[in-house]
């Protein structure tokens, strides 16, 4: 499998269940592990559910992109317009492709979605601040850190079990510049 047979397209309802296989790959549990991204030190339970990922397609305010090669789903990106700021998150690749590029790339074109579809100058996303290494990769394309934090939602399992008292999300902000889809 080769990246330069890379695919991108928006999620419709028949994606469901591979998006939360997928996400919850590259997040949870041992398949995780294989891969850098995990946070199966930091979180037990779901990342993501069949719900979750039905009200996105639902919402006319996001999308969500994902990368393909040929019905191979290899990552995906939420893409919400804020006014003028793109919310992403939901990033995730599956994690015996992690590591070649395939990060960079979904990330580059959901940056160029988000400014042609809504006309977003700036994307913003949270991190969990125990995450260093991560924040550091984003750090690498452009993203900066902000003073922002936003609060662990402890109490609510749909996002997950925490396995320490002390996490929250880092707010990282980037300014985009807008070019025709497909450049970056």
């Amino acid at each position: 499998m080769t990246m330069d047979s890379l695919e991108f397209r928006f999620a419709v309802a028949t994606d469901v269940t591979p998006v939360v296989s997928l996400v919850e790959s590259a997040y949870r549990g041992s398949s995780s592990c294989k891969g850098w991204t995990t946070e199966a030190s930091l979180l037990d339970g779901q990342r993501t559910d069949p719900e979750e990922v039905i009200q996105i397609l639902h919402d006319a305010e996001s999308r969500l992109l994902l990368a393909h090669v040929r019905e191979e789903l290899l990552g995906c990106t939420l893409i919400r317009d804020e006014g003028g700021t793109a919310y992403l998150g939901m990033i995730a690749i599956r994690p015996d492709c992690q590591g070649n590029g395939l990060g960079r790339q979904l990330l580059e074109r959901a940056e160029v979605c988000a400014a042609e579809i809504f006309g977003a100058t700036s994307a913003r996303m949270t991190v969990i601040i125990q995450r260093e290494e991560l924040i550091q990769w984003y750090e690498r394309r452009g993203y900066q850190r902000t003073e922002h934090r936003e609060p662990w939602p402890y109490g609510n399992p749909r996002f997950g079990l925490p396995r320490r008292p002390d996490l929250e999300f880092l707010v990282l902000r980037k300014t985009l510049v807008s070019g025709p889809l497909g450049a970056t």
